[in-house]
């Protein structure tokens, strides 16, 4: 291994003089990259930095020990040996996490479509839930949340909302959270006191760039209409929201959030592209085959992964069978433990394969 890393360690430090070179930092696409692409390995040249270390130091107190009689430095190289023998095998296993591949997609920022599903007006109103936990989320981690699009809920809550996510490596983490939520308490709108069952899906999409997906005007279908309000009541009198359809495909999105019909154009790209890229991913991932697919970074939108059951105060994520509090998690600031969990197993998973 120690061959592998030292040639790692010197690839990082030729591209460390290569952000310093003023030709390359005159082009700002290349310099963006290099530099993106340094950052990414500091931790990996840290740990490897730290591993060849601890290996230097190991040898070099063995020698000590060979030349030395003296009783009590004897006792301190022995200690100084197997302090450092403890650090390998965890830096050992931290690296070969490190050298497997990474989601491409895992820096991109994210556009997030809740819809309610079964339960009725109680599905919308755990959709809108789920869209304010999301927000305290990203909040707490210095994101940045913008609402696409949203259809109210007379009720409360959302029929559908879709917003962008803007921020440090957000798909890394946001992509856990794509499947279906189920969520068991008693109705707002429950006078007996019945508990019921309603879910809400839930789509990460990496948002995507023109460079990532080439889209034809001649495949567009663009509407422009009156922006509505719950209950389909007009909000504006002027054709503002717009709506495309994606011919090829007959993906539809829309967007009526932004004040004019240009701003809401370029938000229904946005969300076109990164539907596409989807798309794309999905069919990639097919070709690559089940056994090499991570079963928990991409939850499918059809499938059940977490269920908030508020009579137990318990929320249960069933790819992993990790267990957190509703309280905690739906109204609180739990969530990312669930999802460190889930990051975590999915290293396991990602190591086993790679043995």
């Amino acid at each position: 291994m120690r061959d592998k890393l030292e040639k790692i360690i010197k690839a990082y430090e030729e591209l460390e003089k290569k952000l310093s070179d003023p030709a390359v930092a005159s082009d700002i696409k290349e310099f963006t990259r290099l530099n993106k692409e340094y950052a990414h390995q500091s931790d990996l040249i840290a740990a490897s930095r730290e591993y060849i270390g601890a290996l230097d130091d190991i040898e070099a107190a063995k020698e000590m020990l060979r030349d030395t009689s003296d009783a009590d430095e004897k006792e301190m190289l022995q200690m100084d040996i197997s302090e450092n023998e403890d650090k390998l095998p965890q830096l050992e296993e931290d690296i070969k996490y490190m050298l497997i591949p990474s989601d491409p997609n895992d820096d991109k920022n994210t556009i997030v479509e809740i819809r309610s599903a079964a339960g009725g007006d109680e599905a919308a109103i755990f959709a809108g839930d789920l869209y304010k936990m999301y927000q305290r989320f990203c909040e707490s981690r210095g994101w940045k949340t913008t609402v696409l699009d949203s259809s109210p809920s007379e009720a409360g809550g959302f029929k559908s909302i879709e917003f962008k996510v803007e921020g440090d490596r957000v798909y890394s983490v946001m992509k856990y959270e794509s499947g279906v939520h189920r969520v068991q308490r008693v109705p707002k709108t429950e006078s007996q006191g019945r508990i019921q069952t309603s879910t809400a899906t839930v789509a990460v999409l990496p948002e995507a760039e023109e460079i990532d997906v080439q889209i034809n005007q001649s495949d567009l279908r663009i509407d422009t209409y009156c922006a509505s309000g719950p209950g389909g009541q007009c909000v504006n009198t002027t054709y503002s929201a717009v709506r495309i359809t994606h011919l090829p495909t007959n993906t539809v999105v829309q967007s009526q959030e932004q004040r004019s019909q240009i701003q809401n154009r370029e938000v229904c790209m946005q969300m076109l592209r990164a539907r596409l890229y989807e798309m794309e991913l999905e069919k990639q991932q097919a070709e690559l085959g089940a056994e090499r697919q991570s079963q928990i970074g991409h939850g499918n939108r059809s499938e059940k992964i977490r269920t908030y059951n508020q009579p137990q105060d318990r929320v249960t994520d069933h790819r992993i069978g990790f267990n957190s509090t509703y309280n905690g998690v739906l109204l609180g600031d739990q969530l990312g433990t669930v999802i460190e969990a889930l990051a975590a197993a999915e290293r396991a998973e990602k190591l086993a394969q790679a043995v």
